[in-house]
């Protein structure tokens, strides 16, 4: 295990894979810089699995959306990312793309993401929400704090919608404390596939026709 500054030197991405692919089965690489894994996965043997960048964070959406096909058909849902451009939102927006999801971002006029259907007001909506998501945002926009989600704003959601912002939670930045009471909540429970689903993408990227390698991983 690496910190991420290991890839900020000025060694070549290929270097590094070359020293490392013989000894290991995968690179699991958490980086800002979505280059750098794009260039450790153009020489390397290896799978390379991207952990989380600046542009987004798709095993965390995975987990999400492992946690809600549990219980929900997802293609059915209705999508509600809260506030401005970030990782998490990229990676919903992809997600959306491959599994045809209902997604809505909700922000001031602006900071919406092209090809992402748009809502200005929050409480227009957060009432045509199933599932109610946010993060911390990459724009330091005043015109945010109006977008805050709090326990008032998710009484409005309809009956059994859920709240899942993505850890971690900046209480009185992107939604409130109240909120994390709110029967909505459901951050920390979701997080409990975090593991399994990641360790599921690793048996896959490994080989999922190698079954002791998926039962040594669960």
């Amino acid at each position: 295990m690496f910190p991420p500054e290991t890839l900020d030197r000025p060694e070549d991405p290929a270097d590094v894979v070359g020293f490392l692919q013989p000894w290991v089965r995968a690179l699991i690489v958490r980086h800002p810089d979505m280059k750098k894994i794009e260039q450790l996965a153009a020489a390397s043997e290896v799978p390379v699995i991207n952990a989380m960048t600046d542009i987004n964070h798709p095993c965390e959406i995975l987990s999400d959306l492992y946690s809600l096909q549990r219980d929900y058909d997802i293609e059915r849902l209705r999508f509600v990312y809260v506030g401005a451009r970030s990782n998490t939102l990229h990676s919903w927006q992809e997600a959306s793309r491959a599994l045809g999801l209902d997604l809505t971002q909700c922000c001031p006029s602006g900071l919406e993401v092209p090809g992402i259907q748009w809502k200005e007001d929050i409480h227009e909506a957060v009432r045509d929400a199933d599932v109610i998501m946010t993060d911390r945002s990459e724009s330091q926009d005043p015109r945010l704090a109006r977008y805050q989600i709090t326990e008032q704003l998710l009484d409005e959601a309809p009956a059994g919608a859920l709240f899942d912002p993505c850890p971690p939670f900046t209480r009185g930045a992107e939604i409130s404390a109240g909120s994390l009471d709110h029967s909505a909540f459901v951050g920390h429970r979701f997080k409990s596939a975090l593991l399994p689903v990641q360790q599921a993408i690793t048996a896959f990227c490994l080989g999922a026709d190698r079954q002791d390698r998926i039962e040594n991983l669960t």
